[in-house]
């Protein structure tokens, strides 16, 4: 079994930020800062390391984040049931979805981009009033075209990860029973198979499977309880990476995308990996002009 000592590099985490209410969505924008969101507060922040994070723009319950291929952050905004798409440049917003097969999402966690621009989402519906669910719980696609098709239907997803090749998809189930699944993907990006991956249920650790990332060697990085899971590319358990407080979400992060910046209720943390993470399809873009 591997040990930590091939994933993290000497030292302890390093607190950037306290005071917050509920951290969430962090993501790392080459220029060299990062965003979070203050999810209660409605509020998403930019941050330098080792500066004061800047308050950038007011959400409706703003949540998971990620590039689009255009540098547009398309975050989901749960008590909003949307998610929007915010230019960064000019700070204009408008709302990319609300509705999927006729009817009304429901609280929208967590996104991800495509390297052909597709958007991926989740959207559980357990903290929506039954009366008020017009959708299954479920992890819906959005195409470059802007037609929208379902993935798959899944108990409480939350956190997700492509594979480096995207033709697994990573998903994490929260709230209910605790663990990490996996869909294989066809070359049309539907849905071909799927499995448990990392079955966190018999730790009742403080903590719930929720952020998932991935680095270059395929290996999974998902939160849990008591710290960030690590799973090799086949699956095995690698070891857990602790925090101060209780880890909700992370990107991978710095020049060499080998920091990760962690999310943890009122604080951010940031601690060194030995490998980095897998590079969003935006900052390819962004290398090549």
């Amino acid at each position: 079994m591997t040990g930590l000592e091939d994933i993290l590099k000497p030292g302890t985490p390093h607190r950037l930020a306290t005071g917050y209410t509920f951290t969430e969505g962090p993501l790392w924008d080459p220029q060299g800062f990062f965003y979070f969101a203050d999810v209660r507060e409605n509020r998403l922040y930019r941050m330098v390391p080792g500066e004061t994070p800047q308050l950038v723009r007011q959400t409706n319950g703003g949540n998971g984040t990620t590039f689009d291929l255009h540098g547009n952050i398309i975050q989901c905004e749960g008590p909003g049931r949307r998610l929007t798409r915010w230019n960064p440049r000019t700070g204009q917003a408008d709302v990319l979805i609300e509705t999927a097969s006729n009817g009304r999402l429901n609280r929208p966690n967590d996104v991800i981009c495509s390297s052909d621009g597709s958007i991926l989402f989740t959207d559980p519906g357990m903290r929506v009033d039954v009366r008020e669910r017009e959708n299954e719980a479920a992890i819906w696609r959005i195409a470059p075209d802007g037609a929208v098709h379902l993935v798959a239907l899944c108990e409480y997803p939350n956190g997700l990860a492509f594979s480096p090749d995207e033709r697994r998809l990573y998903v994490a189930n929260t709230r209910t029973q605790k663990y990490l699944q996996v869909l294989d993907l066809d070359e049309n990006g539907e849905l071909a198979g799927r499995r448990i991956f990392g079955d966190m249920s018999h730790d009742d650790s403080p903590g719930l499977p929720d952020g998932v990332k991935v680095d270059t060697l395929g290996r999974v990085f998902c939160t849990g309880p008591g710290g960030i899971w690590v799973y090799s590319a086949e699956g095995d358990f690698l070891g857990k990476i602790q925090c101060p407080e209780t880890p909700v979400n992370f990107c991978f992060g710095g020049t060499d995308l080998r920091t990760l910046f962690v999310c943890a209720h009122s604080s951010i943390y940031a601690l060194r990996t030995v490998h980095p993470g897998l590079p969003l399809p935006w900052y390819s873009r962004i290398e090549r002009s």
